[in-house]
């Protein structure tokens, strides 16, 4: 699979999950073990080059590649999640999303206080999640070191929302 295209993995929706988005869907390559392990090995040749100590997924699709790539450094794994997810005292923020408004939390009580944290979602868009998931994890007095993403979708610009680097598999 030294070939690798994540288009052969990725399939396309219109007006989903409302009229004029271009849902970019995950599915095909969530089925493909091989496929699957090479987006791990390219996230992990990456976060070799930083001095990681915890990756934070965005829930839901975040958490697919988080634990993976968390599991595969030998390092934990911190969920950010959606409201009513979490239990005890929480951070909160709120933010814009391609097609709605939501909220993300990560628990008070899982200090990450000085962790040099690598976020992970499956894709940025507007880049609403991602710039709300940095401003949680600064929060928490952590740093944020990276963004990585399967999917940057350029036309909407979400990268200039993001104070960490990005770095994506696949540029649309």
């Amino acid at each position: 699979m030294s070939d690798f295209d994540l288009d052969n993995y990725i399939s396309n929706t219109k007006d989903f999950p409302k009229k004029g988005i271009l849902f970019k869907d995950i599915s095909p390559l969530l089925l493909n073990h091989h496929a699957m392990t090479k987006v791990i090995d390219i996230f992990a040749t990456k976060a070799l080059d930083l001095d990681v100590d915890l990756i934070a997924g965005i829930e839901s699709r975040g958490f697919l590649f988080s634990t993976l790539l968390a599991s595969r450094l030998g390092i934990g794994s911190l969920m950010i999640r959606k409201p009513g997810k979490l239990p005890g005292d929480l951070i909160e923020k709120s933010y814009s999303l391609e097609y709605g408004q939501s909220k993300l939390s990560i628990q008070k009580s899982k200090n990450i206080a000085n962790k040099k944290v690598i976020i992970i979602d499956d894709l940025i868009a507007t880049g609403g999640s991602l710039a709300c998931a940095e401003s949680l994890i600064n929060k928490a007095k952590a740093k944020v070191i990276g963004c990585f993403v399967l999917i940057e979708l350029l036309e909407l610009n979400g990268s200039n929302l993001i104070d960490s680097n990005i770095f994506s598999i696949k540029k649309y």
